[in-house]
Parts: C-alpha cells; structure tokens; sequence
C-alpha cells in the first residue's frame, strides 16, 4: 500500500506523456485526477496507522550501489514525519489536479501540463520518503528539473524561459553544497543511511558537524528561497498558475525545510549552525515582507508572502523547533495555495489581467473568490483560532522564549514582519476587491466566477484554512505530544514549548496580533480613506528613494548582475581564449601534432638536391664539432661536460652513416 502512494502519480504521469494522444485531453483529465485521488486516500490511511498509531514502515527494495564499504540501497522510510508532508503534498496536489481541469481547459497542451504536475507529484513523495540522503537527493533533483519545465511550460515566451533558466541555476548553487555536503557525510558517518548517521552523531566531532549542517543549509536556502539565493522564486510566477501553487506553497519550496527537519538529529549537536540558521530565516522574512509592500503583480505579492513565510519555518528550525517548523509548513501550504488559486481564479476572469492597479471593484463580480482570498489572508496573518495562527504565533513567541540574542533578533522581526505581512494582504484585497473599479468596462461586464471545478478546491482549502491548525496543533506541536516520537530530534537543552506557553508577558504574547490588526487597519485607511498619501509619496525624494530600494528588491538582481554574473562572464572568456584556446591548445595534443609536424616540413625543406648546399652543411657540421671539442679551452663549459661527449658521440655516429645515407639514395 505504502508504494503504491508514489507509484500512481508515476503511472498517471507516463500514460498522460506518452499516451496522451491515444487518450485525449478528457481521458488525461480523468486519470491523473482519480490517481491522485487514490494516492491521497492511501495517503489518509497511512497518516492514521504510522502518525495515529505510532507505527513507522521501512520499506527496502535492493542494493543499488555496493562498492566496499559503501553500501546504498533503494530503501524507503514511512515514519511520522513522513506521512505528515504526504497529507498538504498530495492533498493540495490533488485539488490543483482538478482545478487545472478548468483553469487551463482551453490550452492546446494539456496531456503534457498533467504528466509533468503528477510527475512532479511523484519526486515530491520521493523525496519525503526516501530512507536515505540518495535516494532523497534523485526526489530533490527530480524537482528541480520539472519545475524548469513547468515554469517554462509557455516556452515560446522569452521571459518563461528566463525564469526557468535563473531558477534551475540558482537551485544548482544550493545543490552544489548539498552535494559536498553529502560526500562530506559519507566521509564523516561511512554511511548515507539516515538510521546510522542519526545514531552516530552524538559521537562526532562538533566542527564536522557544523561543516555538513551549513553545507545541509546552502541547499535548503536555495530551494526554500532563503536570502541571498532567493531570487527565482518571484521570477517564477510565470508559470501558469497552478504551477505557482502547487511548486510554491505545498511542494517545491517546502523541500529544503523537509530537509532541515530530516536532518534535525544532525543539526541539534552544532549550535553555531542553529545560530545562522535562525539568523538567515528572521532576515529573509523581514526582507521578503518589505519588498512585498509596493509589488503591483498580483502573483508576485503572493509570492514575497511564500518568501517571507519560508523565512518563519527557517527560524524556527534554527530555535530547534522542528516540530513546529513543520506545523507552519503544513499550515502554510494550505493558505497559500488558497491563495494562489484565488489569485489565479481572479486572473482568468479578468481577461488574464495581474496588475492591481488595474482592477478594483470586483467584490461584486467574485463575492465567492473573494471570501476565499479573504479567508486565506486571515489565516496568513495568524488571526485567533484560523489556521496559521496555532504555528506562526508560536514560532515568534518561542523566539522570545529562548532568552538568547538570536531569540530576541528573530522575535523582533518575526512581529514586524507579520505587521508588514497584514498591511501588504489586505492592500491586495483592498486594491482588488474593495475600491473604486479601475479596469476596462467591457472586462468587468464579462466577469463572473469559475466553473465547479475551480470553486470545490476553494471550497475545501478555505476549509482547511479555517480548521486545520485547531484539529492538529495539539497532535503536531502541543506541549507533551509525542507525535514524532524519533522522526525529529529536539535537545532537551533546546524545549523551550513551556516557557513560551506559560511564562511570557501578556504583551509579548500579544505584540505580533496588535501589529497584525495595526497593518491591516493602516491598509484599508491608506487604501480606501486617505489614498492620496500613497499616490503623493513619490513626490518626494526620500519617498522616491524608498519606492525605488524596496520596489528594485533591495537591488539584489543589480548587484548579482553587474558583479557576479558580469565578472563570471568575463573570467569566462579570459579563460575560454587564454587557457583553453591558448595555452592547452599550444602545449596540448594539437599543439604537438603540429609542432612535429611544422619541424618536418622544415627539416625536409632541406633536402635541396643541390650540391654546394650539401657541401655548406657538411662544412657547418665539422666547425659545430670542432667548437664542441674546443669549448674546454675557449669557454668554461663546467655545465655542460657531461652533455658534451653525448653530444660528440651523436654527432660522430651521423657522419659515419651520412655517406651511408647517400649511397641508399
């Protein structure tokens, strides 16, 4: 049973590649959807006999590679934490399956869009359940190349192309440090097993393991778009929008936190990478959610709010709070996608239109769509008894409960960013639904909701949105569970659920709330009350300014291409025409074949057939020999005394076969 979760998706997505001729658009509609749907029941079965029951599954198939004492099997491993990413991996997958269905029903390719959206499926579970760091790393790589074609799923579209193109490269430099770490594991542990480097390393040296954990991090900050490899993922709205929320809620970008909380045994022995850890996830938060205030892309808005929640698993992690880390992950991944799919239904009704200056109005054209994007945004600023309230609020109150530096940092930008947080979501809601129409009259008059297919996954993900959190928070992060049991690994040194739970002021409780309420009451008065303040800001210079540095995304896309991508291309050419072309090319094969072959066209150039010549060289020969045999007396040659009779006797032994030579010819 455990199998054929991953198995479905695969075979849904072949039949829907290679066959999708023979079964027509209907046919792919209708296969991947019901895979899926299976996929997710067994998945439902699985989280009640391995989460609710306690009963992990270790699954091994065969020896892959065994070469001495290394030894790496297709092995799979369903413990809880497992179980816990298959349920917002293949449920959410599974609504955008079926929202897909409307959303993209006019599209010429929509065999090959459902192959890749299940093969990604399948990759994802892949790499949550592998039982060992290979076997995660083919799911992490299979990501990473279906969502190159994913985002470049219009690839006759330049700006499609360039996305793809900077989040495969980007990813690679993540992958690049995952890689070495990897190898540094199996130089460190003998193994790639989770089940032996988890157990061996309380034993190891604390400078290894700060080594692996940081190299651990490089790749988790590119998938999880960490500052400073953060710069794909709003690039990345260019794919379709089920793509932005399927790879950029539930799965893709979930990944490299999967991989910190996996490897949570590894990282909990150095507190230096917990340190940094904590500190990348609280700036990312801080900075994606300010740059987030003054985007005017519908999808992007969301998409800096996916940064900038990232950043909120990340620190918790680094506070070695895995169990909560991924409490928000899954939360998350259910507002978010309500999110990104209401966006999307507000985009196909708008005449494909994401620039929200341009609409406006549309309460009364979307009343449903916009309930939903409403109840997705209250759940994303941690309002009471929603969703994200039982997992973001709790991070940023156990940030404080750490009485450390870290903590502080992190607190205090984990309660500023959810009041930046709520200012730029119901500025969205606010420029969308609420004021004054501003787009094209013939584009409201033809404005109307979606169709079943589009309203059901809005229907069930604002469900969850709304009553997730209050179901699971006691299982997932309350104080004794033993949910996990040894799936995560916290410190004892490091719990600090009780003092956050029962010890801190009222007002550090309370803080991210009033903030969150401040926000959102500053955006509708600026949005709807006051909205000359906003639109006379850039008459000033410093406001100007301001606009331009968080607008530009602090310059970070200036910087990688004037001083990295720029200077790399240079070093590339220097490279390319000095050392490749010019010194391997010289000293190289080539430049010997043609040495040779230069000295014998010379060499032969000699062979004049004229006589005096002849003679002019038997002449040069004897006054060379002659030089040789008085160099002692003329010059001092202490040198060259041992080269001298060699060279002597070579030349002896060419004038006695010159004559030789002669007669032959």
């Amino acid at each position: 049973m455990y199998l054929s979760i991953l198995i479905f998706p695969l075979l849904a997505s072949f039949v829907s590649g290679f066959l999708g001729r023979k079964i027509g658009v209907t046919g792919s509609h209708i296969i991947t959807c019901s895979s899926l749907v299976i996929s997710s029941l067994l998945a439902t079965v699985a989280f009640y006999e391995v989460g609710i029951c306690g009963s992990p599954v270790s699954i091994h198939l065969f020896s892959w590679v065994d070469s001495e004492f290394m030894s790496i099997s297709w092995e799979f491993l369903f413990d809880q934490l497992t179980v816990s990413m298959f349920i917002p991996v293949l449920y959410i997958s599974t609504l955008i399956h079926i929202y897909t269905t409307s959303y993209l029903s006019e599209d010429p390719h929509n065999q090959r869009f459902f192959s890749y959206l299940s093969l990604f499926t399948f990759f994802m579970l892949l790499l949550v359940s592998g039982a060992n760091y290979f076997v995660m790393f083919i799911g992490w790589e299979g990501i990473g190349v279906v969502s190159y074609l994913l985002i470049n799923y219009y690839y006759t579209r330049i700006q499609a192309n360039k996305a793809a193109i900077l989040a495969l490269t980007m990813n690679r430099v993540g992958d690049m440090g995952l890689s070495i770490g990897f190898f540094a594991i199996f130089a460190l542990f003998g193994s790639v097993d989770y089940a032996t480097i988890f157990s061996l390393a309380p034993f190891m040296n604390e400078t290894a393991i700060t080594i692996i954990s940081l190299l651990l991090l490089m790749g988790a900050m590119a998938k999880s778009a960490q500052i400073p490899l953060h710069s794909w993922l709003p690039g990345s709205m260019e794919a379709p929008t089920p793509v932005s929320a399927l790879l950029h809620a539930a799965t893709l970008v979930t990944a490299g936190l999967y991989l910190l909380v996996r490897s949570s045994p590894v990282l909990e022995y150095s507190s230096t990478a917990l340190l940094i850890i904590t500190l990348v996830g609280a700036t990312t938060a801080f900075f994606a959610a300010t740059c987030g205030l003054v985007q005017n892309d519908l999808k992007r808005i969301i998409a800096f709010s996916t940064i900038s929640q990232l950043g909120y698993m990340v620190m918790a992690v680094g506070l070695s709070q895995h169990n909560v880390a991924l409490m928000h992950v899954v939360n998350h991944a259910f507002f978010k996608a309500l999110l990104f799919l209401g966006a999307g239904a507000v985009i196909h009704s708008f005449a494909d239109e994401q620039d929200v200056r341009k609409m406006g109005g549309l309460i009364k054209f979307l009343p449903f769509t916009y309930t939903a994007m409403l109840v997705g945004s209250l759940s994303l600023l941690a309002t009471p008894w929603l969703t994200g309230f039982y997992s973001k609020d709790l991070i940023i109150e156990l940030a404080y409960g750490q009485y450390s530096f870290t903590g502080i940092y992190a607190y205090i930008l984990g309660s500023l960013t959810a009041g930046l947080t709520a200012f730029y979501s119901f500025r969205l809601i606010s420029l969308v639904f609420l004021t004054v129409p501003n787009g094209i009259k013939n584009v409201y008059l033809n404005s109307h909701e979606s169709n079943l297919a589009v309203i059901i996954p809005l229907f069930v993900l604002a469900l969850f949105s709304i009553f997730f959190g209050f179901v699971f928070s006691d299982l997932f992060v309350g104080v004794g569970s033993d949910f996990f049991g040894n799936s995560i690994f916290i410190n004892p040194n490091n719990i600090s659920i009780i003092e956050a739970e029962f010890s801190l002021p009222l007002l550090i409780k309370l803080l991210p709330s009033i903030l969150s309420l401040f926000g959102a009451s500053l955006a509708i008065y600026l949005y709807h009350v006051n909205p000359e303040f906003v639109i006379n800001l850039t008459d000033y210079s410093l406001g100007r300014k301001f606009y331009t540095f968080l607008n530009g995304k602090y310059f970070f896309d200036v910087i990688y291409n004037h001083y990295i991508i720029a200077a790399s291309l240079k070093t590339g050419y220097i490279i390319s025409k000095v050392l490749d072309r010019g010194v391997i090319e010289l000293l190289g094969p080539y430049g010997l074949a043609s040495a040779l072959s230069n000295t014998a066209m010379n060499i032969a150039k000699l062979d004049t057939g004229v006589i005096t010549t002849y003679s002019l060289y038997i002449t040069l020969g004897l006054l060379s020999l002659v030089f040789l045999v008085f160099a002692p007396i003329l010059i001092d040659t202490s040198l060259l005394s041992e080269i001298r009779l060699i060279i002597i006797y070579i030349a002896a032994l060419f004038f006695v076969l010159l004559p030789n030579l002669n007669k032959t010819v």
